[in-house]
């Protein structure tokens, strides 16, 4: 009997802390976010640039730097988590999107948030998932995929497809449009 109102009572105190955290969170940042999540995980793996005998996958990398410079370094990470996750689900995508897009997101998240640099973001984006994320990667396919990899055999294509995709989010965050659209945004914050 004791042990069921505990567990009322906790159901009731998780629903007003999960309710709390929501509040707190910007409804508009939430919004673009699954915005962001949808449109990669959708378009991901449609578009490609082939580059010699490598397809590029630039969209993750797009809207790691998009998260990053419009809504946080926090969002970047959670975005690239999200965007691992369920493309993992569906079958788009495999465990080494784990550590090239978190660890990007990551670097990325960190340089913006030091320096506010959109170049210096983008060049974050390709360090952390071409050279960091492209090593981490290693040991995943090693180990949980039972794989064999060299010891740079997948800093190279992950360097390319994050440089592209890099290039493609330095160039919509400094087009006119995007900063017209960037001040509506954040009136009111």
């Amino acid at each position: 009997m004791y042990f069921k109102k505990f567990l009322s009572n906790f159901n009731l105190t998780f629903f007003i802390l999960v309710m709390g955290v929501v509040l707190i969170m910007n409804i508009k940042k939430i919004t673009i976010s699954s915005m962001f999540i949808a449109i990669s995980v959708l378009l991901g793996h449609l578009i490609y640039i082939p580059f010699g005998f490598a397809k590029c996958f630039p969209i993750q990398h797009t809207i790691n730097v998009l998260s990053v410079v419009i809504l946080g370094p926090f969002y970047g990470i959670i975005n690239a988590f999200c965007i691992s996750c369920l493309r993992n689900f569906i079958g788009t995508g495999s465990l080494l999107a784990f550590p090239g897009s978190m660890i990007g997101a990551l670097i990325c998240g960190i340089i913006y948030k030091y320096t506010k640099n959109i170049l210096f973001t983008s060049i974050g984006e390709v360090l952390g998932t071409g050279l960091f994320g492209g090593i981490l990667a290693i040991p995943v396919a090693v180990l949980i995929m039972g794989g064999e990899a060299g010891a740079l055999t997948y800093v190279i294509p992950f360097t390319l497809s994050s440089l592209v995709g890099s290039a493609i989010a330095y160039i919509i965050l400094k087009s006119k449009e995007f900063i017209i659209l960037n001040k509506d945004l954040n009136k009111g914050e």
